[in-house]
């Protein structure tokens, strides 16, 4: 089954996230083609798939929270804390900021979480692995253990080397090589 809802997660990728020309990436690199995988999390569908995948990529019990950089993991982890609550399994979620905010409570990170907790790091895309390193620090700021770090697609950059030479487990759904394949 999953297999299926791999395949049926590329073929909206391809149809509704990836454009070509010349963009620059929040990584500062330049490149000939942009995947908007915020397009993805914002279809029923795709959001739905990215939680079922996703929730099997986490497994049973050793990760009691989600989350990661704002904006590109936000509705992904929603999601994921939707179709958790539908199984029975209710996985709560947070975001984590770029820097602490100077207003209200001051918090870096917003949403549930525990001091102590397990938790997995999620973004919509990886690059340079800057960004969700960032949070992956933040959480063990926060007092969690980082369990698993997750992506929706991998650019094949050296990003997910980054997260392994960090020290932490590196999965994505897909690689952009199987996206580009025509």
């Amino acid at each position: 089954m999953q297999d299926a809802q791999r395949e049926r997660l590329k073929a909206l990728l391809k149809e509704h996230c990836l454009s070509f020309g010349d963009f620059v990436l929040a990584s500062g690199k330049k490149s000939n083609y942009y995947l908007d995988v915020r397009k993805l999390t914002t279809l029923p569908e795709g959001a739905f798939l990215l939680a079922r995948i996703l929730l099997d990529m986490l497994g049973d019990g050793q990760v009691q929270a989600l989350g990661g950089p704002t904006i590109g993991a936000d509705p992904i982890a929603g999601a994921v804390a939707a179709v958790s609550f539908s199984e029975g399994r209710e996985l709560p979620t947070f975001m984590v900021r770029k820097e602490s905010k100077a207003h209200g409570t001051g918090k870096r990170i917003e949403g549930n979480l525990r001091k102590g907790w397990n938790v997995a790091i999620i973004d919509d895309v990886i690059t340079t692995a800057g960004s969700i390193l960032s949070a992956v620090r933040a959480a063990e700021e926060a007092g969690c253990a980082v369990e698993k770090v997750l992506a929706v697609v991998d650019r094949e950059e050296g990003g997910a080397q980054e997260i392994e030479r960090a020290g932490y487990r590196f999965e994505a759904i897909l690689k952009v090589s199987e996206i580009l394949q025509p």
